[in-house]
């Protein structure tokens, strides 16, 4: 299921993106959000949207994917009165974790979350900057489901319908404000 998140909010966020080529690397066009998330009327509509977008879903916690996810997450969050867990690359958490490897458009990693970090039956919004080939919000998805949690949707600000990533996440509620 995927649902229309408002189409003034999209725009003007769309607007304040900009394009980086060769960022990580050569042929990648990396999709740099910084002037949307300095300007507070941009960042907090985009914050508002999403919110409204789960509010109603019974979102106890909320799933920030290393790094920019992170910055959307904690607000996200807050506005739903949900917890927040961090979501890192290998290595990165002190605690025990449940962890997940998968590929995204430009290699490997693996991520891993605190394995307390989601209870049984808990509704999980996973949030992320890019939904690009899917592997990354596929990754999350599987460690919520190893420690038994529900993904009640996956909220991207940017989607690279291109790469095809939704695939991945066949049927999962998939919420993405600008797509390219």
């Amino acid at each position: 299921m995927t649902q229309a998140l408002p189409e003034a909010v999209a725009s003007k966020a769309k607007s304040m993106i900009r394009d980086v080529p060769d960022f990580p690397k050569p042929g990648i066009v990396f999709k740099d959000i910084t002037p949307l998330l300095a300007d507070h009327a941009a960042f907090t509509g985009l914050v508002k949207a999403f919110a409204d977008a789960y509010r109603d879903s019974g979102i106890t916690k909320v799933l920030g994917i290393e790094a920019r996810g992170f910055l959307l997450a904690a607000p996200i969050a807050a506005e739903l009165g949900a917890g927040l867990v961090p979501v890192r690359k290998k290595g990165k958490l002190p605690y025990k974790k449940v962890s997940a490897t998968y590929a995204l458009e430009y290699g490997t990693d693996t991520l891993e979350m605190h394995e307390d970090a989601v209870k049984p039956g808990e509704k999980v919004l996973v949030v992320d900057d890019v939904l690009a080939t899917g592997g990354t919000a596929a990754a999350v998805c599987e460690m919520v489901d190893k420690l038994g949690g529900k993904v009640a949707g996956i909220a991207m600000l940017i989607e690279l319908e291109f790469l095809k990533g939704r695939e991945k996440l066949a049927g999962r509620s998939i919420h993405s404000l600008i797509k390219y």
